[in-house]
C-alpha cells in the first residue's frame, strides 16, 4: 500500500490575514517607531543568586524527604525481606517492628526539625539578600 499525497484544493490559501478586525475587543498593537528605545526594565535580583536559592531550596528539600521517607523505606524493606527480625522480641514482649513503626513519628518529627533548620541557615539568608535586592532595584527604578 503506497501513501498518496491528497488533492491539492482548488483555492490557494490565503498569504495574509483579513484586513478587518477579528476579534474587535482586543486592542490593537501598533508597531513601535524605529527611533524610539526599547524601554529597560530592572531585574529583579541577578540569575546567579535565584540559581544559588533555587539549589539551596532543592537540597533542604532533598534532605528533609530522604530523611523521612529513608527510614520508612528501610522499614518497608525489613518487613519485606527479614520478617524474622521484625517478630522477634525487644523486651516483654515488645516486638522490633512494632518498636521500629513507633520510631517512624519521632523520625518524622526529626525531618521536619531538619527542613526548618535547613530553612534558617541556608535559604532564608539567601532569599532577604534577593528581596533586599529587589528592594533597592525597584527604589533606583522609581527614582529615575
Amino acid at each position: 500500500m503506497s501513501y498518496d499525497p491528497p488533492p491539492s484544493s482548488p483555492y490557494p490559501p490565503p498569504d495574509s490575514s483579513p484586513s478587518y478586525d477579528t476579534y474587535p475587543w482586543v486592542p490593537r498593537q501598533e508597531p513601535e517607531p524605529a527611533d524610539r528605545r526599547p524601554e529597560r526594565h530592572a531585574a529583579l535580583g541577578h540569575h546567579s543568586d535565584l540559581r544559588v536559592l533555587r539549589s539551596a531550596y532543592r537540597w533542604q528539600r532533598r534532605v528533609a524527604t530522604l530523611t523521612a521517607l529513608g527510614y520508612f523505606v528501610l522499614f518497608l524493606l525489613l518487613s519485606a525481606f527479614a520478617p524474622s527480625l521484625m517478630t522477634s522480641t525487644v523486651t516483654d514482649g515488645l516486638p522490633t517492628g512494632l518498636l521500629l513503626a513507633l520510631i517512624q513519628v519521632p523520625v518524622t518529627w526529626a525531618a521536619i526539625a531538619l527542613y526548618e533548620q535547613t530553612a534558617r541557615r541556608r535559604v532564608d539568608p539567601i532569599a532577604d539578600r534577593i528581596r533586599k535586592q529587589a528592594a533597592l532595584d525597584a527604589k533606583r527604578e522609581g527614582t529615575r
